[in-house]
């Protein structure tokens, strides 16, 4: 059975049909961009209002959100009641290439270039698509170049084909028995909706046009009110030139003990960030525990200078202090650290251990030197 008839009209009406969607593509696209403007000009206008305490700009911001959500919400209803469920048609389409793209299943995505040719009831010439669509590994051998195949596509929306990988005893034997020729490369039909980044740049570009606009429209007002409010934070600091501070932090974890090579350094840098200050009124170390305080009125001769602190030698005056101060099994241990008690005179260290036994201390330089002893039950 020859399918040649209408083949030569698609060339004429093919470039037709392809004129008249791009006029309606360019259409669709000027209306998404005065959409998405609106909205943009409708959400930078409640910004501008919050900031400026503006109640109409406010106002005529979330009134515009307002209506536009009404008109979406209208307008879904509207095409839900018109929109009739698709009516597709069963035709005969030539396969003239095909190529499978991968897949490791029994179902393998295969990429198809047909020949339509819609019946002659359609009214419609024999138009080019390419399309994708899954088959089985089995099915594969019966779909070849020059081949015959039973499609199903949508009188409306032509390129929305799919081969029938199941036809019935009817349509099977007339795909045996057809020739159809191959339609010309200009009637090739596409998804008009296929470009989904092209319609989100128009969407972004809407957006920030419409919000450009409403900006550099109260562009004095907003930058009156940021001068403004730059000045805020000159006398707050001003006011806050003197504030106490306090911190701590708790490690946890294997090798979580402060008395680990290096990690007394980090916790205390930690500590420092947190505080936003090197210096501070006193330091206490802990097993798992570090904590500072700190009064950003106080004479730097009478804080202590986190970063130069010798942490790498306070876990050995650790270790002093359980060995040779009368505890044997020491449950505990602090480590305290506050200023000098005078002009040139370093940070002083003392080191608390407590047992069974009772409680004793040693101090010591910032160098490590100790400089006193107190073991148990001496006073």
């Amino acid at each position: 059975m020859g399918m040649t008839g209408q083949r030569y009209s698609g060339e004429l009406n093919g470039p037709v049909e392809q004129r008249r969607s791009g006029v309606g593509r360019v259409l669709v696209g000027l209306r998404l961009v005065a959409v998405s403007a609106v909205i943009g000009a409708a959400l930078a206008a409640l910004v501008v209002g919050v900031i400026l305490k503006d109640v109409p700009v406010l106002a005529t911001g979330g009134g515009v959100l307002a209506l536009l959500v009404l008109l979406a919400f209208l307008g879904g209803r509207r095409g839900a009641g018109r929109d009739a469920p698709p009516v597709r048609r069963t035709a005969l389409a030539r396969i003239e290439d095909l190529r499978a793209t991968g897949g490791e299943t029994a179902d393998v995505p295969v990429t198809f270039r047909l020949t339509v040719a819609p019946e002659p009831e359609d009214e419609r010439p024999a138009y080019r698509v390419k399309i994708s669509q899954s088959i089985n590994l089995v099915d594969i051998p019966a779909y070849r170049p020059r081949g015959i195949a039973v499609v199903e596509y949508h009188p409306e929306k032509p390129w929305d084909v799919r081969i029938v990988t199941r036809p019935t005893p009817e349509w099977s034997r007339r795909a045996e028995e057809a020739q159809i020729d191959s339609a010309p490369e200009s009637t090739l039909v596409r998804d008009p909706d296929g470009g989904a980044g092209a319609w989100c740049l128009l969407v972004l570009v809407g957006l920030l046009a419409g919000a450009a606009l409403v900006v550099l429209s109260f562009r004095g007002e907003l930058f009156a009110s940021g001068d403004a409010g730059g000045s805020a934070p000159k006398e707050s600091s001003s006011s806050s030139a003197s504030r106490t501070f306090s911190t701590s932090t708790t490690v946890s974890g294997p090798s979580s003990s402060l008395l680990t090579f290096g990690r007394m350094r980090v916790t205390a840098m930690e500590l420092e960030a947190r505080v936003d200050s090197a210096y501070v009124t006193s330091l206490r170390i802990e097993d798992h525990r570090m904590a500072v305080r700190g009064d950003s009125a106080r004479p730097l001769a009478e804080t202590v200078h986190l970063p130069s602190l010798p942490y790498e030698l306070l876990p050995g005056l650790v270790r002093e202090a359980r060995a040779t101060l009368g505890v044997r099994e020491a449950e505990s241990w602090r480590i305290d650290v506050t200023p000098g008690g005078g002009a040139g005179v370093g940070p002083r260290v003392r080191v608390t251990v407590s047992g069974t036994e009772g409680t004793a201390h040693l101090d010591a330089d910032v160098t490590g030197r100790i400089t006193d002893r107190r073991a148990v039950g001496v006073s």
